[in-house]
């Protein structure tokens, strides 16, 4: 039996950064989800309620790819207040030839925080203004702070607001992404003026009532939603759905039963079926993207198995040929 590696949160923080590799990466996932047959399964989730818990079991099968990740990630969101991350868990790559377990993936969320930044800043390429300067980032956690990492990847980012229910919070990330990042950083307790001359807004948040709305945002700008990856989270206004120029979900299938798509259902405003674009779509020349500087645009991200996959391979190839990792035989 052939053995298969472990790798550490430690050894995985070595060999895959957010960089513009795992940028492409993430964007390759979402091209081969438009134009491939990706075989991707409905997420399966497990709620925790008492503990405001969940865990996701996200995978799928990309042809070109010789392996396939399953990811088991739970979110306790309580955790911080008992001194644990939020996030946690970790991915099995097997073989897409012959289903053994190539690579045990200890890496805490952090892949899944790498992918998922990468994924906001594959958005912000295809979907924001080129110009876009000025980010407004909702959340106070690691992936708030990704996620700006990974909009300067793409974008002339010189200015950026943190908006988050704790503001002491909020002002402390500022603060260290002020000294990070080297550029204007501050803490904005009002959403309003937090979206308000910003380009790009991001939402990272738990929330399940909405913090954008509709009052909160004028043409050119564009929005992405990462946090609404549950039927009951909800960060934007559903009518903001309605009101953009361009919408565009990670996973159509995904948006209309988890995603911000879901709440501009069930309130009326968009049927079922109506077709929406994807940004796969987009990324693959399928479907328009930004027509005008004017438009307002949205992504709606609620995760997809193909990210995973695609992380997990690049892990794995970097891990080979950095020879780091612990064999095991089973």
């Amino acid at each position: 039996m052939p053995s298969m590696t472990i790798l550490t949160e430690a050894e995985l923080r070595t060999i895959v950064k957010l960089d513009l590799d795992a940028v492409a990466c993430v964007e390759n996932a979402f091209r081969a989800l438009a134009t491939e047959a990706v075989a991707m399964p409905p997420i399966l989730r497990l709620d925790i309620p008492e503990h405001r818990g969940e865990v996701d079991v996200k995978t799928a099968y990309v042809p070109g790819i010789d392996a396939f990740a399953i990811k088991i990630s739970p979110g306790f969101f309580d955790n911080p207040k008992l001194g644990l991350p939020s996030v946690n868990g970790m991915m099995v790559l097997l073989s897409a030839r012959a289903g053994l377990v190539e690579a045990l993936l200890l890496d805490n969320g952090y892949l899944t925080d790498v992918r998922t930044a990468a994924a906001g800043a594959v958005a912000a390429k295809y979907l924001s203004r080129p110009d876009s300067s000025v980010a407004a980032i909702f959340g106070g956690g690691v992936q708030a702070a990704l996620q700006l990492e990974a909009l300067m990847l793409v974008r002339p980012i010189a200015e950026a607001r943190i908006w988050a229910r704790d503001a002491a919070k909020a002002e402390r990330l500022a603060g260290a992404l002020r000294e990070k990042l080297g550029i204007s950083v501050r803490a904005e307790p009002d959403a309003a003026k937090a979206t308000f001359g910003a380009n790009i807004v991001v939402t990272t948040t738990p929330s399940t009532e909405p913090l954008v709305h509709e009052g909160h945002i004028v043409s050119g700008q564009h929005i992405t939603a990462m946090g609404s990856d549950a039927e009951h989270k909800n960060e934007l206004a559903p009518a903001l759905i309605v009101m953009a120029d361009l919408y565009a979900a990670d996973s159509a299938r995904h948006t209309r039963r988890l995603g911000e798509l879901h709440h501009a259902i069930a309130a009326g405003l968009i049927g079922a079926e109506t077709e929406v674009a994807e940004l796969g779509q987009i990324i693959a020349g399928l479907r328009p993207g930004r027509a005008a500087a004017s438009d307002i645009t949205i992504a709606d991200l609620t995760g997809t198995g193909v990210q995973d996959t695609a992380i997990a391979t690049l892990a794995r190839d970097r891990a080979r040929a950095a020879h780091v990792g612990t064999p095991f035989e089973s």
